[in-house]
């Protein structure tokens, strides 16, 4: 990730442990990907645990994806929360 953005100056890294609240975001988007793939997969006819590890390997590849979009939505909410913290655009 970018240390800061290049449109609009905001600073991503806040301080050490500051995206700890993402691994929140990110698992509460993981759970739910996971799970519709696995009962896409079940619906579809495909043995229970054949649809576990299929999802899981399916899963793997949307991790990267995941991992970033989740760091981007904690800044949205920590922006919308306190949009004054140290970045040029809120003054």
């Amino acid at each position: 990730m970018n240390d800061a953005c290049p449109v609009c100056g905001l600073v991503f890294e806040r301080e050490p442990g500051y995206f700890a609240g993402a691994m929140v975001v990110s698992y509460a988007i993981a759970v739910p990907t996971f799970g519709l793939i696995v009962v896409a997969l079940i619906v579809a006819g495909v043995d229970a645990v054949v649809a576990l590890v299929v999802g899981g390997a399916a899963y793997l590849v949307l991790v990267p994806f995941i991992f970033r979009y989740s760091r981007a939505i904690w800044l949205h909410l920590d922006w919308l929360i306190d949009p004054d913290r140290g970045s040029p655009v809120g003054k």
